[in-house]
C-alpha cells in the first residue's frame, strides 16, 4: 500500500469508456473505475471469482442486467452485485450514463480508525468514543 495522498478527478467528457481511477490514485486494495456509456453502448457480460462490485450512477439511467433480469439504476442510486452473478451494463436511454464502479474481494477491516479531539492531541481513541467537533465558526467559511 502506498503512503501519503494522491488525487485525481472524474473525467465525464473523456472519450474513453473505462477510466481506471485505481491506478491513477495508487489504490491497491479495491477497484475504482469511471465508466461512460453513450446511448446504445453496453459492456461485456461478466462475473468475478471473488470480487463484489458496487455501481454508483452519477448521470443518466443505467440498465443493469443481472442473470438476465434488468433493472434501471438512476442518478444517486447504488447497487451491489455479488461476485458469482453474471452482469452486463447497458445504456438504453437517450443520454449518456456516467457511473463509478467499485470492487473488492477482501473482508472489510471495520473499526480500525483512530480519532483525535484536536490537531494538537497525540492520544487517540476509537471514533465512536470521540465527540464530533463543533461546527465551523462563520469566519472560517468560504464563498464558493
Amino acid at each position: 500500500m502506498e503512503t501519503g495522498i494522491a488525487t485525481t478527478r472524474l473525467r465525464p467528457e473523456s472519450d474513453e469508456r473505462f477510466v481506471p481511477l485505481r491506478r491513477e490514485l495508487g489504490v491497491t486494495t479495491f477497484g475504482l473505475n469511471q465508466m461512460v456509456l453513450l446511448p446504445g453502448q453496453r459492456g461485456r457480460i461478466h462475473r468475478h471469482a471473488h470480487q463484489e462490485e458496487v455501481y454508483l450512477v452519477l448521470e443518466g439511467r443505467l440498465s443493469l442486467i443481472v442473470e438476465g433480469d434488468e433493472q434501471l439504476v438512476g442518478p444517486g442510486e447504488l447497487v451491489r452485485v455479488a461476485p458469482e452473478l453474471r452482469r452486463q451494463l447497458a445504456n438504453r436511454g437517450p443520454e449518456r450514463v456516467l457511473l463509478v464502479a467499485l470492487g473488492g474481494s477482501q473482508e472489510h477491516q471495520g473499526r480500525d480508525g483512530e480519532a483525535f479531539p484536536s490537531w494538537e492531541a497525540t492520544e487517540s481513541a476509537p471514533p465512536q468514543e470521540t465527540p464530533l467537533p463543533g461546527d465551523l465558526p462563520p469566519e472560517e467559511l468560504r464563498d464558493g
